[in-house]
């Protein structure tokens, strides 16, 4: 059974790049789409289209190669903006490399324009 959408998103994302497909098939929601749309800003994924199912659809999800690991953060742990270092510490493999993905007041965002616009929220994902 799949009850979290993001999380399987995120793991279909992970095991078609590793099987080497050019695109994936994932159940829609606003906060997946939300996510796909950061992790494209930063050149993770290609083209992302929605395909209308009779239920409540799906997104093609346009594979570059390019993601090493992709993973949803359980329990959605809230951070200020002074603790971005310990997790990125913790969640990312390098210094600069990858994304932490947050939900904010002001959005789905990826760490470093959190940093920028000096808000914190709740971890929902990291990708690399």
């Amino acid at each position: 059974m799949q009850h979290d959408l993001l999380s399987d998103a995120l793991s279909a994302i992970k095991n078609a790049e590793r099987v080497g497909k050019k695109e994936c098939l994932v159940k829609a929601s606003k906060l997946v789409r939300n996510v796909l749309r950061v992790m494209q800003e930063h050149g993770y994924i290609g083209k992302v289209e929605y395909v209308y199912d009779g239920r409540g659809g799906k997104y093609r999800v346009e594979l570059r190669g390019r993601v090493v690991d992709c993973n949803a953060i359980r329990p959605r742990f809230s951070v200020k903006v002074d603790e971005f270092e310990k997790w990125e510490k913790r969640k990312l493999p390098a210094r600069d490399v990858g994304i932490l993905i947050l939900t904010t007041s002001k959005g789905v965002m990826d760490h470093k324009k959190a940093k920028e616009l000096r808000v914190g929220g709740k971890l929902i994902a990291y990708c690399y």
